[in-house]
């Protein structure tokens, strides 16, 4: 190539004496590896040799006197790249690179030089052509390594930060979507890693489908997902791909020939209102999947400024816990467990609290995690094994303590030290000690999992398999694990004594398998007489729960104890009662010659929760309207702050689809002729037309309901006179009268910063947004606090146990924004209570109806009716002193 310069001043030699040089370029360009061309000051081919010419399926002298540039395809958008641009410059030029029009689209760097007339003019350029195309894939595939995700093809990390740097910045608009998938790791641990590696290709290929384009989607590792919807801000549209990727993601998936079925979360955040740059964004939408995840998983959250008070919060709770380790402010209680043969406490499980100096007590389920999280679980069990063994060895007797050890714990080779030490400074012996493990230390079984259980039975601990059957599923490590004890979830006592269920075989089947392998076993979340009489007949040894004790504190025990031992009577509730269906359902209730619109809740197999009702003495009874004439005979059995508990006459049945209906059903023609037709559905309370039946017994009659059982007809009187008291307050008890409170209020004259003043249209609008909210409870929450005058962190953070309907009171607990107070509830506030959805295992006031869990925030659906309405200058809190009711 070197000797080029001279042979290509030779244009248009002949092959017949050729130099050297004219030689060895002609070896090179049947190599392959290059060749040489020349062109006039127009950039007109003058040579280009045979063998070029037939790569450009030509010959040499149809390709003279055509452009140059018209062999290459243009190599990118800027000027200076396209070869034209660079031919008229009429300098020197070296190794641009140029993908040829040839058959196999070769890659070239073209070099060329300026040639020079007789009289110093530019005449044109004599260059050549060196092959690249090898190594520029070479260097592709190491761009695609850098940039790209191996697994699934998609955009990585690295990417991600190039691509969202891009398209995000002041004036940009822009969508970030986090998503992490539900139950992944379970694919994993049953499966395997190239089971969840496939699983992984599949997730990728659905969410390029769903987002148009696989560039905006990209894996930043492991099972997190992110994805980049540049230009877009609606948060309707992009509510409705949330949506969409969670309903994709969660269709099953077959990984070697196995159904597989994951979830996913789904966090928000929206370029410019949550930030402008690519960090806090980011940053920002991975709070927002954290508060999805929070929520109960397979639900979307969108950021807001509360999440990061909810972060702040987390932070300096996790500050404060490093403090509470070593202050004194955690503590442990103790719950006692019964042997079934004599009532007598045979041990105890030590359970951790923290009672933290400003907020009051914080339940393990919140700080546990948070614990683990930030690396101190290791510190805080140890802290655990200590104070439990120091607390056992002062009480008198021998009974045993259990203190559970996480697998992160269990993984630590210092654990067996710390259990001797422990047992040494305190003189416990060592099998009055009791380690807890749960089913995942056995999800990474190796060598060290046996010998750190050798160490353990070495002391001379005993071990207990806790939460068995909830977790790995596999029994193999029963033929070599050293347990002594069996612990049977409470999931399975739970509904053991309930017809139907399959719990008791289960339970038993545990028990032979404890026996064979010469274990106790415990019974844990014994609530009801019922329960424990099955735990006896199936022969489990201990018993553990609130029938017997709730967790203890240690002096207490220690006086329970006395001599030594302590015999306890079970107290509790004589059978379990049926699973209650928690459900928001419009009902009718019949008594007195009235018919009356209520809310049926929480409703089983034998009873219901039943809202609407006023001073029904207890033994009233009443018939139940649950629509399409499903009626059936109750009892009212208690009156509670929420309602009325009623028992029906006849136990419901399961309709086949998973509800619950009567046994018998009223024709529409008898619902018509007793003026009954259509009455549950329209919520309407009213004084029946049939003046013949005035008691509940002429009804059930005349509409062939089953007679009531004697424990129901023995129940005392009164219905009479309830319907008389109902009567009078027919007029304002229609409940359904405040589906939307919103509709009832009106404008106060507004105060405070003009601009976020409401005209009348204004807050025709915003009801019309609120109510059309995704959030069905928007409209509430807006409503209670212009009634309460409560903030909106003080409402979804309220409890059930706070709110006292019979005393119109809320008590508000302090917050770092306010002290402790209690506030008068209007009659408005009372009505909106009354309708809130409620869940026997969630106290919050305020839940999400679908997840059963409290709102993290509601800043989102709020945002998104603000704006719909025109209002997006106005807070939440703006409210609370423009508007005024007219109830």
């Amino acid at each position: 190539i070197m000797a080029s310069a001279k042979f290509l001043s030779m244009r248009g030699a002949s092959a017949s004496g050729a130099m050297p040089e004219a030689i060895l370029s002609r070896t090179l360009e049947e190599s392959g590896a290059g060749w040489f061309w020349s062109v006039n000051n127009q950039g007109e081919i003058t040579y280009v040799s045979e063998h070029t010419a037939e790569r450009f399926g030509s010959n040499a002298a149809a390709l003279t006197g055509s452009p140059f540039s018209e062999l290459f395809r243009p190599a990118g958008h800027a000027a200076r790249d396209r070869l034209p641009f660079v031919l008229n410059r009429q300098i020197n030029f070296d190794r641009l690179v140029l993908q040829s029009i040839d058959a196999e689209g070769r890659w070239w760097e073209v070099s060329g030089r300026t040639c020079k007339d007789g009289y110093s003019r530019f005449d044109g350029y004599a260059g050549f052509c060196i092959d690249v195309t090898e190594r520029r894939a070479s260097s592709e595939t190491t761009s695609q390594l850098a940039l790209f995700d191996t697994l699934t093809g998609l955009p990585n990390r690295l990417n991600l930060a190039r691509y969202l740097n891009e398209h995000s910045g002041p004036g940009k608009r822009c969508a970030v979507l986090l998503l992490d998938l539900d139950r992944f790791k379970a694919v994993n641990d049953s499966l395997g890693h190239p089971a969840g590696d496939a699983l992984l290709k599949q997730v990728a290929n659905r969410l390029s489908k769903i987002i148009g384009d696989e560039d905006k989607v990209f894996r930043l590792g492991g099972d997190e997902f992110m994805a980049i919807l540049p230009g877009c801000d609606d948060r309707d549209q992009l509510g409705d791909v949330a949506h969409d990727i969670i309903r994709a993601l969660s269709h099953p998936y077959s990984i070697e020939e196995t159904r597989c079925v994951i979830g996913a979360s789904v966090g928000i955040a929206i370029s410019p209102h949550d930030g402008i740059y690519s960090e806090d964004l980011t940053r920002k939408a991975d709070l927002a999947l954290y508060s999805a995840k929070s929520a109960g998983r397979g639900c979307v959250r969108y950021f807001s400024d509360d999440l990061l008070q909810v972060a702040e919060d987390r932070r300096l709770l996790e500050e404060d816990l490093r403090d509470a380790l070593v202050g004194d402010q955690l503590t442990l209680l103790y719950q006692p467990q019964v042997s079934t043969s004599h009532e007598q406490v045979a041990g105890v499980e030590a359970l951790i609290r923290w009672n933290h100096p400003r907020r009051g007590p914080i339940s393990p389920a919140v700080f546990i995690p948070i614990a683990e999280e930030a690396d101190l679980i290791g510190r805080l069990g140890e802290w655990i094994i200590r104070k439990a063994c120091e607390d056992a060895a002062g009480w008198p007797g021998a009974i045993r303590v259990a203190v559970n050890v996480s697998a992160i714990q269990f993984a630590n080779d210092a654990l067996s030290t710390i259990v001797a030490s422990a047992l040494a400074q305190s003189g416990l012996l060592p099998n009055r000690l009791e380690i807890e493990l749960t089913e995942s230390v056995f999800l990474t079984e190796s060598a060290d999992t046996d010998r750190m259980f050798a160490r353990l039975k070495g002391i001379g601990v005993r071990l207990a398999l806790d939460d068995f059957g909830t977790g790995y599923s596999s029994l193999g490590y029963l033929r070599t694990a050293p347990f002594d004890k069996i612990k049977i979830d409470q999931t399975f006592v739970r509904d053991a004594t309930l017809h139907g269920s399959r719990n008791g075989a289960i339970i038993a089947a545990i028990v032979a398998l404890a026996s064979a392998l010469n274990m106790e076993t415990t019974a844990e979340g014994v609530e009801t007489l019922d329960q424990l009489e099955l735990m006896r007949e199936l022969g489990v040894s201990h018993i553990q729960g609130f029938l017997y004790s709730k967790a203890i504190a240690s002096e207490v025990l220690a006086k329970q104890l006395g001599d030594g031992t302590w015999a306890i009577k079970p107290t509790g509730h004589a059978r379990q009662r049926n699973n209650r269906r928690s459900l928001y359902r419009k009902a009718g209730a019949i008594l007195g010659g009235y018919y009356y619109a209520v809310i049926v809740r929480n409703m089983s197999e034998t009873g219901a929760l039943i809202e609407g009702l006023l001073e029904v003495p207890p033994g009233t009874q009443i018939i139940v309207d649950l629509g399409d004439g499903r009626l059936e005979l109750a009892v009212v059995r208690r009156a509670t702050a929420r309602g009325y508990g009623v028992e029906f006459s006849q136990p419901l049945i399961d309709d086949g689809v998973g509800n619950l209906t009567t046994a018998q059903v009223i024709t529409p023609y008898q619902l018509a002729k007793h003026g009954l037709a259509g009455a549950a559905q329209s919520g309407q309370s009213k004084l029946l037309p049939s003046t013949a039946l005035t008691t509940v017994q002429d009804f059930a009659s005349a509409l062939g309901l089953a007679a009531a059982s004697d424990a129901l007809s023995s129940a005392s009187g009164g219905h009479a006179r309830a319907g008389q008291l109902l009567g009078a307050h027919l007029k304002v008890k229609a409940l359904f009268a405040a589906s939307n409170p919103l509709q009832s209020m009106s404008l106060l004259n507004p105060g405070g910063d003009p601009r976020r003043h409401l005209s009348a249209d204004d807050w025709e609008r915003l009801k019309s947004a609120v109510e059309d909210s995704h959030n069905s409870q928007l409209k509430y929450i807006i409503a209670l606090i212009v009634f309460t005058g409560a903030r909106l962190q003080e409402l979804l953070t309220a409890v059930w146990s706070d709110i006292n309907r019979p005393e119109r009171t809320w008590i508000i607990a302090h917050s770092e924004l306010a002290e402790e107070r209690t506030v008068r509830l209007a009659e408005a506030a009372i009505e909106i209570f009354a309708v809130l959805p409620r869940d026997p295992d969630c106290d919050h006031v305020i839940i999400n109806p679908q997840t059963k869990r409290p709102f993290q925030s509601v800043f989102g659906s709020w945002d998104a009716a603000r704006k719909k309405a025109g209002l997006a200058n106005i807070g939440i809190h703006d409210l609370r002193c423009s508007i005024k009711t007219t109830w």
